[in-house]
């Protein structure tokens, strides 16, 4: 019965997947098509060659919104992409929305800095 369990949710895990991979290339598709293949925040321009560089970024961070009209997508390099999610994570964070507390930091490297300063230049 357990393994009769599991794989029924080996099926449907990998059901999810394919169903992801599918509106992905589906929504990466249209957005190549609307838009310039140059990355909106740094300008690099794209060709056939590097376009797998050239990634789709929803712009409300929902993944499930893809408007056909593409008002939720814009085409950003791999790099500006890494970027943009760690902004809102840093944004997370910092607005107090992350899962874990972020404890202070407990060292002053600049402590002593004026006996520091005192005792080179004296």
């Amino acid at each position: 019965m357990d393994e009769q369990k599991e794989r029924r949710l080996d099926a449907i895990v990998a059901q999810a997947r394919k169903d992801a991979e599918q509106r992905q290339r589906g929504y990466r598709e249209q957005a190549l098509k609307l838009y310039p293949w140059v990355c909106g925040r740094c300008g690099r321009e794209f060709s056939r060659a590097n376009l797998h560089e050239l990634t789709v970024h929803h712009r409300n961070h929902n993944h499930g919104d893809n408007p056909p009209d593409g008002s939720n997508w814009e085409l950003l390099c791999l790099y500006c992409h890494d970027n943009e999610h760690q902004r809102q994570i840093e944004l997370g964070n910092s607005m107090g929305l992350e899962s874990e507390p972020t404890r202070p930091a407990t060292s002053n490297p600049f402590a002593d800095l004026a006996e520091r300063l005192k005792r080179k230049g004296g």
